[in-house]
């Protein structure tokens, strides 16, 4: 099914990989300001003697492998992130982020030193048909850049067949590759709401009030209830309230004029995000019209779910078995809540998103914690898997 990836040759270039990845995680840059880091990718690829394009979407890099046998017209795109989280690093190694306050939380630069590494594979394994696209994309982490990258014409300038891309996941056991057709990470709404109401005295005449706060107690309880009785129970939502500001601690006795909240939303599918956008307005209205004041919602549809070509997901399914063997499947994956946006990539072009495990017993810690740090001991694993994927998709992804 997909040519022979030795893995003798991503096995001899761990060491190297390892010590870029660390480069990488030392010099941390947050979304659309990954210029360092992709100078650095520049400066591989041009090592490498790999044709690029720079500057797409933003800071994105679009590398082009061409196969020196004779063309059979097929083009493949393989993705990595770069960007980092704006968190203050915990851990203690010897390659913690010189960057106060940002830190590759996710495995970002794990991502950018796997494809780095399958850059080095192909320089070197140029025996096959059609052509192989590395697409570094900035901005991952709520900013869209992949959809940055759509809109600056990657399909149109590089055009695909299919295009895959991994996570590295720490709830899987180390070398486990989970994967699904069909929705596989959720839609990402971000909602900001302002409780609006009239200031006064809380002690002398808290009557002649319109208390933002009393109506933003009555709002948090109203919206926490819209998942379980505005939305099918068999489809997976969630809606939290992270954030809430308003009035001052010191002030005791004075009524503010108004409170913000601020949460998320996360759908599997359209008919479920409608249900709930549509829900939240109608108790943002009720609770407005109960208590006197106003409550304004701005809800923002920042990611589409990220759904998996059917025939792609088991494509992957088929080449991590032949690849790694059956036993490295994770069968029974659910959707993660969590969001992607190489869901842009895939509104646009058929492929697979798919989660390989990374985890050593039950304190590794988690995405997005201060603590993370990547597991450089899946880096050949990983870079063998997206070499075969993207080459055995070269010959038809059935």
């Amino acid at each position: 099914m997909t040519d022979f990836i030795d893995p003798s040759f991503f096995d001899a270039e761990h060491t190297s990989l390892t010590t870029l990845r660390h480069d990488l995680h030392r010099h941390p840059e947050l979304g659309f300001e990954e210029h360092a880091t992709a100078s650095l990718i520049a400066d591989e690829l041009t090592r490498l003697g790999l044709p690029f394009e720079a500057g797409i979407g933003g800071t994105g890099i679009v590398a082009t492998v061409k196969g020196k046998r004779e063309d059979n017209g097929r083009r493949v795109g393989l993705r990595a992130d770069m960007d980092a989280l704006p968190i203050q690093e915990l851990g203690e190694h010897d390659h913690v982020s010189s960057t106060p306050g940002v830190m590759h939380a996710c495995g970002h630069d794990g991502h950018t030193t796997m494809l780095l590494g399958v850059a080095r594979y192909l320089a070197e394994h140029r025996d096959f048909a059609g052509t192989l696209y590395l697409v570094f994309q900035p901005a991952e982490e709520g900013l869209g850049g992949g959809r940055a990258m759509v809109e600056a014409g990657l399909f149109e300038r590089f055009p695909m067949d299919a295009i895959f891309a991994l996570h590295n996941w720490p709830a899987l056991p180390q070398g486990q590759v989970a994967v699904r057709p069909g929705p596989i990470m959720a839609a990402t709404d971000k909602i900001n709401i302002r409780v609006k109401g009239k200031g006064g005295h809380g002690g002398v005449n808290p009557h002649l009030a319109i208390d933002p706060v009393r109506m933003t107690g009555a709002l948090i309880q109203a919206l926490h209830s819209v998942v379980s009785r505005d939305a099918d129970p068999l489809s997976p939502a969630a809606l939290s309230l992270c954030g809430i500001r308003g009035g001052e601690l010191d002030g005791f006795a004075i009524i503010p004029g108004e409170v913000r909240l601020s949460g998320t939303v996360r759908t599997l599918d359209e008919a479920t995000q409608n249900r709930i956008e549509h829900a939240i307005r109608r108790t943002c209205d009720g609770v407005a019209a109960t208590y006197g004041g106003e409550v304004e919602v701005d809800y923002e549809r920042i990611f589409p779910a990220t759904i998996n070509n059917e025939k792609a997901a088991r494509f992957v399914e088929a080449t991590v078995a032949e690849v790694l063997g059956k036993s490295a499947l994770e069968t029974e994956v659910k959707p993660s809540l969590g969001g992607e946006d190489f869901a842009f990539m895939l509104e646009k072009c058929p492929g697979a998103y798919f989660f390989l495990g990374t985890a050593v017993g039950d304190e590794t810690p988690p995405l997005h914690n201060a603590s993370y740090d990547f597991n450089d001991a899946i880096i050949p694993t990983g870079c063998r898997l997206l070499a075969a994927l993207g080459l055995g998709a070269l010959k038809g992804v059935s």
